[in-house]
C-alpha cells in the first residue's frame, strides 16, 4: 500500500522566504487563504465564595444563538474574539456583556487551557481559550447581550453530576476549578477573599470553601501563622500588632496579606480532608435530581 506524503508549505506553493532572501521569513507571496480558517473564542470559569460556599457563574443564551442540541442548557460565559482585541480584553468584555460583572477592578484572571477538538462545536471549527477568574464580593450576575440569564451556581452541583453544560463546558469548568484549587497550594491568592484585616480562622474558611475540606484549626494555624516558631512561609501573613478581635470568647490575632505571591513550601491538602470532602458530595443520580429545569425564553 502506497501512502501519499503529507503536504508541506512548499507543496502548497507558499514560499517561506522572499526571492533572493535567505535570512528571515516574509509574507511576500504568502497565500493566507491556502490555510483553513477557524474562529477563536474565550470561556471564563468565574468563581467566588458566597456564605462559605464555592460557586461558579453560569449563563443561558437566547434560544436562537445556540446549536439546537445545546439550547437552554447552562454554559460558561464567553464568546468570540474580535479581530482588533487580544484574548484578555475579549474575556473581560464577554464577562461584562453577558453577566454585568466587571473584573477591571482588583481580581484575578488567568489563562489555564485551550480546547480545540474539531467536533466540539457543530457550528464550525472553533478553538476556545479558557480563563479562570476568582474574586470576592461580586455583585449578583445579570444576563446581558446574547445571554438571557446568569446565576451563581454551587460548584457541588457540577461536581455531583447534576448539571450538564453546553459544548465541552463541563470539562472546561472541571479543569478551571482544579486549577484554582491547585493555585491555593502554591500562591497567596486566598488572602484576596479576606477583608484588609482578618483572622487565621477567616483564612481557613476560604481554603475550606475552595478545597471542599474541613481543615483542623490547630494544624492550619501552625502552617500559616508567622508567629509560630516552625512557620516557613515567609511573607504570607503579617500580624497587625496590638490588634485582636474576639471570636467566640477568645481574642484572635488580626493579620494582613504579606508581600509574597508564592508559598514556599506549598500548602498541601491533608489526605483525611480529601476523603471527607468526597463523602460529603457523592455523585448524584441524574434521574432523581431535584434541580429545577433552567429558565427558558418562552
Amino acid at each position: 500500500m502506497v501512502t501519499e506524503p503529507s503536504q508541506t508549505d512548499s507543496d502548497r506553493g507558499l514560499p517561506p522566504y522572499e526571492e533572493g532572501v535567505t535570512g528571515s521569513p516574509t509574507t511576500v507571496g504568502y497565500d493566507f487563504n491556502a490555510y483553513p480558517r477557524f474562529a477563536v473564542t474565550v470561556d471564563i470559569v468565574l468563581l467566588t465564595i458566597v456564605e462559605t460556599e464555592l460557586k461558579i457563574c453560569l449563563i443561558q443564551r437566547g434560544s436562537d444563538t445556540y446549536p439546537v442540541e445545546f439550547r437552554h442548557r447552562w454554559a460558561l460565559p464567553g464568546g468570540f474574539v474580535r479581530v482588533d482585541e487580544d484574548l484578555h480584553a475579549a474575556a473581560l468584555r464577554e464577562l461584562a456583556e453577558e453577566t454585568r460583572i466587571n473584573l477591571k477592578q482588583p481580581g484575578h484572571l488567568e489563562v489555564f487551557g485551550a480546547y480545540g477538538d474539531p467536533e466540539r462545536d457543530s457550528r464550525g471549527r472553533i478553538v476556545s481559550v479558557a480563563y479562570w477568574a476568582i474574586t470576592p464580593d461580586l455583585p449578583t450576575p445579570e444576563g446581558g447581550s446574547d445571554a438571557s440569564h446568569a446565576e451563581f451556581v454551587p460548584v457541588a452541583e457540577l461536581e455531583g453530576g447534576r448539571l450538564q453544560l453546553a459544548f465541552d463546558h463541563n470539562q472546561i469548568a472541571a479543569d478551571g476549578i482544579k486549577f484554582a484549587r491547585e493555585s491555593l497550594k502554591h500562591t497567596t491568592i486566598a488572602t484576596r477573599f479576606c477583608p484588609p484585616e482578618f483572622t487565621i480562622s477567616d483564612l481557613r474558611e476560604v481554603y475550606d470553601a475552595i478545597w471542599g475540606t474541613e481543615l483542623k484549626a490547630g494544624n492550619f494555624q501552625r502552617m500559616v501563622n508567622p508567629k509560630d516558631p516552625k512557620a516557613k512561609r515567609k511573607g504570607f501573613l503579617i500580624p497587625v500588632e496590638g490588634q485582636t478581635v474576639h471570636k467566640g470568647g477568645r481574642p484572635a490575632q488580626l493579620f494582613t496579606a504579606g508581600p509574597a505571591e508564592y508559598l514556599r513550601p506549598p500548602l498541601m491538602i491533608p489526605e483525611e480532608t480529601t476523603e471527607k470532602a468526597a463523602s460529603k458530595n457523592p455523585p448524584a443520580n441524574k434521574a432523581t435530581s431535584k434541580k429545577p429545569p433552567p429558565k427558558t425564553d418562552s
